[in-house]
């Protein structure tokens, strides 16, 4: 079939998907949309290789790690994978959405860390203050706690067991597997983040 009798087709409504798109310049609100009503794969495919280097790029600018930087592009694409139907091209254009939930991740990253860095008050903490492995065992039992953590990722796994259970700050951590602190962060971040589903999703 000739382009043209191609092009005729698909404005016609008889040919669906990205064949039109590889003809002309990229329309990413459309490749968005074929993400959020066809989980389409090759529409994703073509946004990440188009976005994420460019992600990465913005936040080195703005002062992120290279780590961190790559960390958040691709958080920030897998939030375009899950919620792309909550893009409105009404309200703002693909790269406008796509590099907002870039920014704000590492503006979220940013306070978060802000605030883990705060000293606490002593009159404020309680007398024997429990530590995350202890909450987890409040609310789970051993085997379900095993079994979650078995999900992870090895990386994810050994920066959650230096964290939590060998009581190693964030900077010796980082040290010690030779990775920037802001990828101690946010492997962290992400496999707590994981953690908290597989446990709230267990019976």
């Amino acid at each position: 079939m000739s382009d043209d009798r191609r092009t005729k087709r698909t404005r016609a409504g008889g040919e669906t998907g990205l064949a039109l798109m590889q003809h002309e310049a990229p329309d990413f609100g459309r490749w968005i949309e074929a993400v959020a009503l066809n989980r389409d794969r090759e529409a994703f495919a073509r946004l990440f290789d188009h976005f994420a280097p460019r992600l990465k790029a913005y936040l080195l600018r703005a002062g992120a790690t290279p780590g961190a930087a790559e960390d958040f592009a691709q958080e920030a694409m897998l939030i375009v994978w899950r919620k792309a139907s909550l893009f409105d091209a009404r309200r703002a254009g693909a790269s406008t959405w796509i590099f907002t939930i870039a920014r704000n991740l590492r503006i979220d990253a940013i306070r978060r860390e802000k605030l883990a860095q705060r000293e606490p008050d002593p009159s404020e903490m309680p007398d024997d203050p429990l530590r995350p492995d202890q909450i987890y065992g409040e609310r789970a039992d051993g085997d379900r706690i095993r079994s979650a953590l078995g999900n992870l990722s090895p990386e994810q796994f050994r920066i959650v067991e230096l964290s939590y259970f060998h009581d190693k700050p964030h900077s010796e951590i980082a040290r010690e597997l030779g990775v920037p602190l802001g990828t101690v962060k946010s492997r962290l971040r992400l496999a707590l983040i994981r953690l908290r589903g597989l446990l709230s999703d267990t019976p």
